[in-house]
C-alpha cells in the first residue's frame, strides 16, 4: 500500500517504479481485479493476442468461448464468483454506475 500511495503522490523515482513493474506489481487492485474477472468472461480482442499463451498453457478459456454465451449463472460451483461478478455488473449498469469504457468493453464481447 505505500508504494500506491507513493505512486499515486508521484513521489515514485522512475527507477523504483521500474523496479516494481519488472516483478509485475499491481498498481490498481480493482482495475486489474474487473480485468480478471473479464478475462475469465471473455478476452477482447485487444488483449487476446496477450492472453492466449497463457490461457493454451493452463488449459483455461474464458467461459463465453466454452459455453457460446456470457449468462453466467451464480448456482455454477465451477463459476461461482464469476457469475457474481457478472451479476454485479449488470447491477451496476442498471444503476447507472458503470463507466462507459467497461460498458464498451463488455458490449464489444
Amino acid at each position: 500500500n505505500n508504494q500506491r500511495m507513493a505512486y499515486k503522490k508521484n513521489a515514485l523515482s522512475s527507477n523504483h517504479m521500474q523496479q516494481l513493474n519488472s516483478i509485475g506489481f499491481i498498481w490498481d487492485h480493482p482495475e486489474h481485479g474487473w480485468n480478471a474477472y473479464f478475462d475469465q468472461l471473455c478476452i477482447n480482442n485487444q488483449r487476446m493476442a496477450y492472453k492466449k499463451n497463457a490461457l493454451s498453457s493452463n488449459h483455461m478459456q474464458p467461459f463465453k468461448a466454452q459455453n457460446g454465451h456470457c449468462n453466467v449463472s451464480q448456482l455454477d460451483e465451477r463459476n461461482k464468483s464469476l457469475g457474481e461478478w457478472v451479476m454485479n455488473q449488470r447491477a451496476s449498469y442498471k444503476k447507472n454506475a458503470l463507466n462507459s469504457y467497461r460498458i464498451q468493453q463488455l458490449n464489444s464481447n
